[in-house]
């Protein structure tokens, strides 16, 4: 395994670990989590998706290999939703209240307890977390 590689699965189970325990802590106020402008949904991808669906979004970053589910191709979303992103679909995903049964016992961290974490509770600012990085989602999809 290319050093690049295991550098990016370690973070994913930082990750995932890190959601682990503050979902049983809920006392917790801080998130060691990659720091990503909540304005750009750009780069809150490359900082909380690309690992596992890649850089493009095609399911192929350094990380998927190491999963027991291949991670999702989200330039396909639209494609699979009869032409139509399926924004509240993605938001409640990226929230964790949709249960996605391609991740089973949630291989995918749920991005909405870490992003109020990270927010310090405003929920504003998750809002503008999860609006952008579906946007930023729905602007890779394939024509």
């Amino acid at each position: 395994m290319s050093f690049y590689r295991l550098t990016a699965f370690f973070t994913l189970f930082l990750l995932i670990a890190v959601l682990v325990y503050t979902q049983t802590k809920p006392e917790l106020k801080h998130v060691p989590a990659p720091s990503a402008a909540a304005s750009s949904g750009k780069q809150m991808y490359k900082s909380y998706c690309a690992s596992c669906h890649g850089e493009i979004g095609k399911g192929n970053g350094p990380a998927a290999g190491a999963l027991k589910a291949a991670p999702s191709d989200l330039t396909q979303l639209s494609k699979n939703n009869s032409g139509k992103f399926p924004t509240d679909r993605v938001m409640s995903i990226l929230r964790g209240q949709a249960t996605v049964t391609a991740h089973g016992n949630r291989d995918m961290p749920v991005w909405g307890p870490l992003f109020w974490h990270m927010s310090q509770g405003h929920e504003g600012e998750v809002q503008q977390r999860i609006a952008n990085l579906t946007h930023y989602l729905e602007s890779m999809q394939q024509k």
